[in-house]
């Protein structure tokens, strides 16, 4: 009989544990969602451009190198795919390396390695203009209207995603996340736009949400979802598809966990 792990709240047993390789696993999402999946019992790799403290198992490297990030890639059963440059990057010098060649490697670096479940970090700014209406909520099959050049970046992503999806007979999960502030101006942005705070993404959220990605039943070949925290007005994503497919729930609302950030 398999032997079992307690890791908080979650059971797991060890037959079940994972294989998985979280990039960008030293930001402040990476950090929530390894931090999550070592408490489950998973075994976590990961991969960043510097060392994830809480992590043993580590690749440090970047997107563009290939080799890396093949590396990086071997013996795993999944790969959750946050790392990335964020929308104050430069398009040509940051963006266009790590958002687009970068997803080039990964998703090759999968399929050769036979990875089987790829979960995408994709952007609510992808429908920026949608939420700038606040007329409702927001459906998994809204048209697409990208804020700019890094929304554009994660419509090649879920472009791909569902290219590998269809070819290879890949489980893929394209995740458009809410907003997990990354500084204290960000927090004080956010306190400002009603919005903003039905969109927001806890921390704690973030680990949970991927946590429940990685261990649910495969959804079939591919799905788009939405990420986000109870809503503080009204719900401004459609959580629905995530409570469905992946066994997903907010814990928080928004200022909950927004704390965790100090810069």
């Amino acid at each position: 009989m398999p032997s079992r792990v307690k890791r908080g709240w979650k059971v797991l047993d060890n037959a079940a544990a994972k294989r998985v390789l979280v990039t960008g696993s030293s930001g402040r999402i990476g950090r929530a969602v390894s931090a999550e999946l070592l408490r489950r019992g998973h075994h976590v790799r990961g991969f960043d451009l510097a060392p994830t403290p809480e992590l043993t198992d580590m690749v440090v490297g970047t997107l563009t190198d290939a080799w890396a990030v093949e590396s990086a890639m071997r013996d795993r059963d999944a790969v959750i795919h946050l790392a990335a440059t964020p929308d104050d990057g430069d398009f040509l010098n940051d963006i266009v390396p790590n958002n687009i060649v970068g997803v080039y490697h990964i998703f090759e670096a999968a399929r050769a390695a036979g990875v089987q479940r790829l979960i995408l970090a994709s952007t609510t700014q992808l429908v920026w203009y949608e939420i700038q209406k606040d007329a409702g909520t927001i459906r998994t099959d809204t048209q697409p209207t990208p804020r700019y050049w890094y929304a554009a970046s994660k419509s090649f992503l879920e472009g791909a995603g569902r290219a590998f999806a269809e070819k290879f007979g890949m489980s893929v999960l394209a995740v458009r996340l809410g907003w997990c502030p990354r500084t204290r101006a960000q927090i004080d942005e956010i306190r400002t736009l009603a919005w903003a705070q039905d969109g927001y993404l806890s921390p704690g959220d973030a680990g949970r949400f991927f946590a429940c990605a990685l261990e649910a039943a495969e959804p079939t070949k591919y799905a788009v979802v939405y990420a986000a925290s109870k809503p503080v007005r009204r719900p401004l994503y459609d959580l629905e598809p995530a409570a469905r497919l992946l066994g997903f729930e907010p814990h928080d609302q928004w200022p909950q966990g927004a704390d965790a950030v100090t810069s």
